[in-house]
């Protein structure tokens, strides 16, 4: 019991690792399942499940719930429509647009989360992995839509006239993202090739502007804490 009340505890101070490693569980798990018959509806369960823990971290940022509620009823049925009535492949465009604007604004919630204030807290450390996983998965899924919309965008060393699937187009996403290459997955039309430079140019800024920040805020809470008495810093005498 006591276990149990401790894990609550843990989940309600830092949601942002629970939603972290979710994603990073599904990143591992969904590969297993992705060839067989019920990998997409396994798979759509579990979107839903990802979808609910980052409707409640929005639910801590100055982002809109009304927002991230009313974008993930309608991700919602269309992966049901799609799971029930077999009609993936006229909605899976929608279906991909409209998770990719989710968890864009999700992100956006939480970066502002991130800079609302001057200091590093523990879950704020969380929602930067958290926020880098949301922002490969919205470009994935938005990989996913152009590729549904124009057959043939994306190519790849094994089997390259097939359609990319989602833990490929997750890979291509998570290198640009992080700027460390891009892997066999390459995008063939100017159209993917744009979007890939946005998505190179989002994970530098990000790293940049939010991860440095909150790495400069950590480091300066551990000098102050290992020497009390040392003099200022060049940056803190202004």
């Amino acid at each position: 019991m006591r276990r149990s009340l401790r894990l609550l505890t843990h989940t309600r101070r830092h949601p942002s690792a629970i939603l972290l490693l979710v994603q990073l569980l599904g990143m591992l798990l969904y590969p297993f399942i992705e060839s067989e018959p019920a990998g997409h509806v396994a798979f759509n369960v579990f979107g839903v499940v990802v979808l609910a823990l980052t409707i409640r971290m929005v639910r801590r940022t100055p982002g809109e719930t009304w927002i991230s509620v009313t974008l993930g009823a309608a991700i919602l049925v269309l992966l049901a429509l799609q799971t029930f009535l077999d009609l993936r492949p006229e909605l899976l465009p929608w279906s991909s647009g409209l998770e990719a604007l989710f968890y864009f604004y999700a992100a956006a919630s939480l970066i502002a989360y991130m800079m609302g204030d001057r200091q590093a807290t523990t879950d704020e450390l969380f929602a930067a992995g958290a926020t880098f996983t949301l922002l490969a998965w919205g470009f994935t899924h938005l990989y996913l839509m152009v590729q549904e919309l124009h057959p043939g965008t994306f190519a790849a060393a094994v089997n390259a006239a097939a359609p990319r699937t989602w833990s490929e187009l997750n890979y291509l996403s998570f290198a640009l993202l992080s700027s460390t290459g891009i892997g066999d997955v390459i995008p063939l039309t100017t159209h993917a090739r744009a979007l890939c430079s946005i998505e190179m140019l989002v994970g530098v800024m990000y790293l940049a502007a939010v991860v440095a920040r909150l790495i400069g805020f950590t480091t300066q809470g551990k000098v102050h804490r290992r020497h009390p008495k040392a003099p200022p810093e060049p940056w803190e005498q202004d």
